[in-house]
This record gives C-alpha cells, structure tokens and sequence, in this order.
C-alpha cells in the first residue's frame, strides 16, 4: 500500500472556505474534511433547515466519494457538528432518507459554533473504497503518464528479459 497522501476537491463540491483539500486519500483510506450543507451550484446554504443542509452533505459526499473510487455504502465513520443539538432528531430523520440501512459508526457533537454563517451542522467522515479492484479514473491518469515515463524497450530487449 502506498504511504502517499492524495488530496483533492472535486468539480460540483462546495468550494472550501479556508486552505484545505476537502478529500486525503492513502491507499484505500479516505478522509473527507468538514463539509456544511452547501449547494455547490449556488455556494449557498441548501435551506435554512438542519434536514435540508444534512442531505445537502450527503449528497456531496456522494460526489466525493465517486471522485477516489467509493460511496456512501464505504463510509467506516462519520463525525456530526451540530449548532443546535435540539436538531439532532431531525438530522437523523434526514441522514435515514440517504444513507438508508447503511450504518456507519458515528460520532454527534453539539458545538458552540460553526465557520459557515447559517450552518446548523457539518460533517466529517472516514471510508474506504469499493473493493471491486476496478481502478478509479485517477489511478487511470496516473499509469498512462507512468507509462509515458518509462523508456521503451524494443522487441529485441524484451526477448533478452
């Protein structure tokens, strides 16, 4: 397994609001940072509501993930960051719609507040990625300029190996 950390933020993710990647990647272990219920399409708040911006998370964790080769059906952790932990009833009833019998392990912490004006809540979470060993588009890229790398030997050379 490879100790190279990867970082990255995909296309149709909220943009991060400080110097961070929202995704490290080693080997099969993937990290996605805090994330608030930001539609990346507008870079505003899903809705006011905790339901509205805990699917919004979701959803883009969904897109995270498919970017390093995984799903929500991967996710080992998730932390929860709720303003209001009276909410936490309603994040839950959110949280079931998408994540459905899926249950990772989970972590909720009522805080006193959060970097996102208006975030009721944010995530964090931990996953690994989907065992089918069918490599993501990133592991592609990275071979076919490894390939392009390497010297070619002719046919003569490879009859010697």
């Amino acid at each position: 397994m490879s100790s190279r950390v990867e970082t990255s933020t995909p296309p149709n993710t909220p943009t991060p609001i400080g110097p961070y990647s929202h995704i490290a990647k080693v080997g099969p272990f993937i990290t996605i940072g805090g994330t608030a219920g930001v539609n990346p399409a507008t870079g505003e708040l899903a809705g006011p509501d905790v339901a509205a911006q805990t699917k919004q998370i979701l959803e883009s964790f969904k897109v995270m993930l498919a970017s390093v080769g995984s799903d929500l059906a991967h996710v080992v952790h998730i932390n929860i960051f709720l303003s209001d932990i009276a909410d936490f009833a309603r994040m839950n009833e959110a949280y079931i719609d998408v994540m459905g019998a899926h249950r990772p392990a989970r972590t909720a912490f009522a805080v006193a507040a959060l970097p996102k004006a208006g975030a009721r809540l944010t995530m964090n979470l931990t996953a690994v990625t989907k065992d089918d060993g069918a490599p993501t588009r990133r592991d592609v890229r990275r071979r076919r300029r490894a390939a392009k790398r390497q010297p070619r030997q002719s046919s003569r050379q490879r009859r010697r190996a």
